[in-house]
């Protein structure tokens, strides 16, 4: 079960104009930037990576908005090979990581494994990620699954996060999850 104390988000290479090629990629930023939201609500750490912005360019601008830290950078598929990354993330002392982004069968794929790798709990956001070809994100999530990440949806790790509807953060998250369904 995700803990809220215990966990944290991280955002994979939502950024430039790719963000907007792959498959419903209005939802995938919404849902993104709804994670966001409520992940600072939550008290929980975000980390935004960005592959080779110079390249691809920055995280989009919805994202932008919400983002207090400034997004860190890496040139290999897997976000957690980079020193710098693994080490923010060993920093925070969260041992669950959510995880959006995309592409999902690559930076979202490979950072997902560096994780487990690292000894890290990781679940993939299955409706916060995707790929230019829908089969890329459906085999992504397979092989997530088959090693060992958990898989989840906006809507659920969000109410497994709050664990009961007495939770100290319920109500202001609970509009933020009915303007995003309606």
């Amino acid at each position: 079960m995700l803990e809220q104390s215990r966990c944290g988000l991280l955002v994979v290479d939502i950024q430039g104009s790719l963000a907007r090629q792959v498959v419903d990629s209005d939802k995938i930023i919404a849902n993104a930037k709804l994670m966001i939201q409520a992940a600072e609500i939550l008290e929980m750490p975000v980390i935004t990576l960005e592959q080779y912005p110079r390249g691809l360019g920055p995280t989009v601008d919805e994202l932008q908005q919400q983002l207090f830290e400034e997004p860190k950078r890496k040139t290999s598929f897997n976000g957690v090979q980079h020193e710098a990354i693994e080490k923010t993330l060993l920093d925070t002392d969260r041992r669950q990581w959510l995880v959006c982004g995309i592409e999902s069968h690559i930076c979202v794929y490979q950072t997902t494994m560096g994780l487990l790798d690292a000894g890290f709990e990781a679940e993939v956001i299955i409706d916060a990620i995707s790929s230019r070809h829908p089969l890329d994100t459906q085999v992504a999530i397979d092989k997530c699954r088959n090693l060992g990440a958990g898989i989840t949806t906006v809507e659920m790790c969000l109410y497994e996060l709050m664990a009961t509807s007495l939770n100290e953060h319920f109500k202001e998250i609970l509009p933020l999850i009915k303007a995003h369904t309606d």
